[in-house]
């Protein structure tokens, strides 16, 4: 299970926001174990498995105790993928990266 929330858009389509362990545990030069996650979706239902189908596979939202915010929904509105992350407690000037990236980094490393 993930904390997170989500935002329903004013077209129907929705952001969903995860707060999710890094698949490999540790900083990986970005600060911090875990990862912020966000996913632009018809629904929560797809966003999760959208989510699901690059290797998180347990993972669930179950209330909205943190939904995104007005820059994390702007961010992942202006991603070709429409799914990004970056360290939990980054700063601003930390960039969203595409989720493959944290998937291909696991994967190298």
């Amino acid at each position: 299970m993930a904390a997170g929330g989500y935002a329903k858009l004013p077209n129907g389509n929705v952001v969903v926001a995860l707060t999710l362990p890094r698949p490999d545990g540790g900083e990986g030069g970005h600060g911090g174990a875990t990862v912020r996650v966000l996913v632009h979706a018809v629904n929560r239902q797809r966003a999760l498995t959208r989510v699901r189908n690059l290797g998180f596979r347990a993972v669930r939202l179950s209330g909205n105790s943190e939904p995104p915010t007005l820059d994390e929904i702007s961010a992942v509105l202006h991603h070709p993928d429409g799914l990004v992350w970056r360290s939990r407690h980054a700063d601003d000037t930390e960039l969203w990266h595409p989720l493959r990236a944290l998937r291909r980094q696991n994967a190298a490393g």
